[in-house]
């Protein structure tokens, strides 16, 4: 057995509470009138308390009673063993209310640079006084530890395509197609009747070998009957990939929401490029069974409206 199963059985809050209360009185009658218990209760309370731990906990007098050393010991711990206590239901206090507090979700590449800001722009406009908490997820290692550990509450990012943790449910937004994108400025830009197989020979920016983004890149080459162009530029950074195409002299495969989202103020442009592609779905990973703090279902209720919102304008 645990320590602190030992101690649960060994000595009670409600024990503690009326030790406390007769040191604060001085007396056990005074402190049974304060605690409206009859005097009887707390007398045996305290001498079973003695006799559990195998020491004495009051000097009796005529006078009163006092603490002795062993009493002040249990008495210090039992008043910090109430503060933290109190905290912690001040804290559930906290928690219960809708419109504040923390809500912490791990975020991939993917979902920083599109949908993510725009869910956490409209979900802060009507709560002001919630903080949220991004850590980087990456989540094509599908560890989840941050998940599994309470370091978040959901994770946020392109789903597996076959969620293999019993422990864990995946909740699909979108679906998440590449797209060819092109500097604004670019001679591409201005070209209308474009095909895939009319711009593998020219320079292109992918994701690194070995990467979940550049699988889904050799997929999109691969249905297309071709084979994946030998890229000139590799990063797994999306804020360089993107930055490299807009200076125009390179192409390459975006996400979608990305440019939907992530793209303003960024000279870029989608091309009218059909890109048949495998599902690519993004979602968000929550502990099944596991309950979530009402802030943190409000975000997710915000998160359903934004992504549908981008699939009705598709």
């Amino acid at each position: 057995m645990k320590w602190t199963d030992r101690i649960g059985r060994r000595v009670k809050l409600r024990d503690l509470h009326i030790a406390i209360a007769v040191a604060e009185a001085g007396s056990m009658t005074r402190a049974a009138e304060d605690l409206a218990v009859s005097y009887p209760v707390v007398s045996r309370t305290i001498s079973e308390l003695e006799s559990t731990l195998g020491v004495k906990l009051f000097d009796r007098s005529v006078s009163g009673v006092e603490p002795t050393h062993y009493g002040r010991a249990l008495l210090t711990s039992g008043v910090a063993v109430f503060d933290e206590l109190r905290k912690g239901l001040q804290q559930i206090e906290s928690i219960k209310q809708p419109d504040a507090g923390d809500v912490r979700i791990g975020s991939s590449i993917v979902t920083d640079a599109g949908l993510l800001p725009a869910i956490i722009a409209r979900f802060s406009q009507d709560f002001p006084r919630a903080v949220v908490h991004v850590l980087p997820e990456d989540i094509a290692t599908q560890q989840y530890d941050n998940l599994r550990n309470r370091k978040v509450e959901l994770v946020m990012g392109r789903l597996p395509a076959v969620m293999n943790e019993p422990d864990l449910v995946a909740e699909t937004l979108s679906d998440e197609p590449n797209v060819v994108v092109a500097g604004a400025e670019s001679r591409w830009a201005r070209r209308r009747n474009l095909k895939l197989a009319d711009l593998v020979g020219e320079p292109w920016v992918l994701a690194q070998p070995g990467s979940l983004a550049r699988s889904l890149h050799d997929e999109v080459f691969q249905r297309s009957g071709l084979e994946p162009p030998a890229a000139t530029v590799l990063t797994v950074s999306l804020h360089l990939y993107m930055r490299m195409i807009e200076t125009g002299g390179w192409l390459g495969l975006v996400p979608a929401s990305v440019m939907r989202f992530g793209s303003k103020g960024m000279r870029l442009t989608v091309l009218p490029v059909k890109v048949p592609s495998a599902p690519a779905p993004v979602g968000f990973i929550t502990v099944k069974d596991r309950t979530l703090t009402p802030l943190t279902e409000r975000f997710i209720e915000y998160t359903r409206k934004v992504a549908r919102s981008s699939t009705d304008r598709s």
